[in-house]
């Protein structure tokens, strides 16, 4: 699954994909993964992203935040 809030929150910030890496002590190419949905992050990592970014897992992913409203 492709992790459009990912990829949206570190450009948006203007990281590049090794500075997001080398803070949270993963290669480059498992980040690059993880926006392209070639790779799945874990839970650990999905929660140590979402910490990073202080965002919720739910934008990491779809790019939108939670919503509660039907």
């Amino acid at each position: 699954m492709e992790m459009i809030g990912l990829k949206q929150i570190r450009k948006k910030r203007k990281l590049s994909q090794l500075k997001v890496a080398m803070d949270l002590s993963i290669s480059r190419e498992a980040l690059s993964y993880y926006e392209n949905g070639k790779r799945s992050p874990d839970v650990e990592m999905l929660v140590t992203l979402s910490k990073y970014f202080k965002v919720s897992i739910d934008y990491l992913i779809t790019g939108k935040d939670f919503d509660t409203n039907p």
